[in-house]
Order: C-alpha cells, then structure tokens, then sequence
C-alpha cells in the first residue's frame, strides 16, 4: 500500500504507555455482596471484580497527546485514518451532509473508554457513547503471527472497519439495531450483530474502492491481503481453531466467506446502497 503518499490525520490520541485511570472503587463488604448476588443470578464474579478493580464504565481521565505520532506504526495509522477522512467527508458532501471524524486512540495493552475499561484482547472497536476508535497496535502483530494474514492492507482493513462503525453510528444505523436488539432473544440479537459487522466490512471496502480509484494507494496484491484478514476473523474459522467446532448461533461477526464477499461487495462498487446486509444474506 503507497500509504505514504496519504494526507496524515490528527485526529488521534496517543496514549501508549499510559495505565487506564481507576474509577470509584467499592469497599470490600459490599463487593462480596455484588459477588455474591452475582453468582445467585448465574453470572461471572470474575468480570465484576474486574469492574470494581478498574471502575467499570467511567469517562476516561488518562489523557495522551493529539496530532499525528512521529513513529512509523502511528504515521500509518495517521495515513489510513486521514484517507478514511477524505472518502467519508466526499460520500456525506454528496449527499448534502457533514462527515465528522472519529477519534483514534491508541493504547497499550487497556484503555479506558465512555464503553469501559478493556484489555488489549478484545482487539481493535469502536465506542459509540464518545464516538473513538481503540486499537492496541498488537493486534496487528497478531494478525500477521497469529491468524496468518499479514501486510499493511491487512492493517489498513482492519482500521477502516472500525471507522464503519463510526459511519453507522452517524447514519443512525447503529442506534436502531441496539434499539432491536434490546427487544430480540439471544440468537436475534447475534443475528442483528452479524449484520452490523458485515455492513462495516462492506463500508471498508467503500474506503479501498476510493483509495483505489481515486488516490491510486493500493499495490498489486494489497486487496489479496484484505481478504485474507477478513478470512482470518470469521467466526467460524476463530471457532474451529479454538474449540474444533462450529456453533454458527453465537456468531457475532460473520463466517469467513461472508466477510470476504461483504468486503468485496463495498470494493467493487463504491457505493453505501450496495451495503444493506440488512436485507440480503
């Protein structure tokens, strides 16, 4: 990928090397009371001593330094992000709208965010309450050594897939699907959630079309490498390599194939109308 010759974004708050703020804390009788009422209730008492410890979902205090890192890892990632700008403000214009950007923020190994405090193993997303996107640039290197799929392209795939759900959310797409799935059963509302993370596949590739066609970034090669980034985190790959088995009622993503053709589906054509995954398969 030519990302060099992209304009740098500054919209993203470095915040590499610094320990997510604590919250609240709740004195020890009445955290075994939660842990308790917890079990009773047949939920994980791990996950709420983890709460307690890192303060649940506080606004985030641990503020890093904006603007454009002068790192190679935050360039590219200031190189992505700014060409996402630059494809998503041209698509809102033409359609009499204003595009506003995400924040990225970039931590290592938790974070805290409007969504909670997570680790570096949720990967890469998107918070809609403060509208950010997070990614711990390990992931990357997991990409590569972990799940077979390396190659700025790859990387860039990824990034632009969480900006989709920043589109989403500005489109009001996401707050209608929360809304749905809060009146849904368990497997609806993961059905629901399938969809929304294909229409963000799609929506990436919206952004490959236009680097593509109008800024000439991609190399020869770069669109394999998406692919196979897609491929690498479907659902019932990550099942099959962690369990031997596939349960496609608790997909939350989409199988590999489906990732692959929503991409493509945003690629090929450009164009948001191409991706209602709502309606079709």
């Amino acid at each position: 990928m030519k990302w060099q010759r992209a304009r740098r974004s500054t919209n993203i708050e470095d915040r590499r090397g610094i320990r997510p703020a604590t919250g609240m804390k709740v004195g020890g009788g009445a955290a075994l009371i939660l842990v308790i009422v917890t079990l009773v209730l047949g939920g994980d008492p791990g996950s709420i001593l983890q709460m307690l410890e890192t303060g649940g979902g506080t606004a985030p205090t641990d503020a890093g330094a904006m603007g454009t890192p002068d790192d190679e890892a935050g360039e590219f990632i200031a190189a992505v992000l700014g060409d996402t700008e630059d494809t998503w403000s041209a698509i809102f214009a033409a359609s009499g709208s204003t595009y506003q950007p995400p924040t990225l923020v970039l931590f290592t190994d938790a974070v805290q965010s409007a969504c909670g405090t997570n680790s570096a193993a949720v990967g890469p997303f998107y918070c809609p309450p403060d509208q950010q996107v997070y990614i711990d640039l390990s992931f990357f290197r997991d990409l590569h050594e972990r799940f077979g799929a390396p190659g700025d392209f790859a990387q860039a795939y990824v990034i632009a897939h969480e900006v989709g759900h920043h589109v989403q959310n500005l489109l009001g797409i996401a707050e209608q699907v929360h809304s749905m799935r809060g009146r849904s059963t368990e497997a609806q509302s993961n059905a629901l959630s399938v969809r929304m993370e294909l229409q963000a596949d799609c929506f990436a590739g919206i952004w490959g079309y236009h680097a593509r066609t109008q800024r000439g970034l991609l190399d020869s090669g770069d669109v394999e490498e998406a692919l196979a980034a897609a491929a690498a985190i479907g659902d019932d790959r990550l099942q099959r390599q962690s369990t031997g088995r596939v349960s496609p009622e608790s997909f939350t993503h989409g199988t590999s194939e489906q990732r692959m053709r929503w991409f493509q589906a945003g690629l090929q054509s450009g164009s948001v109308d191409r991706c209602d995954t709502f309606s079709e398969g």
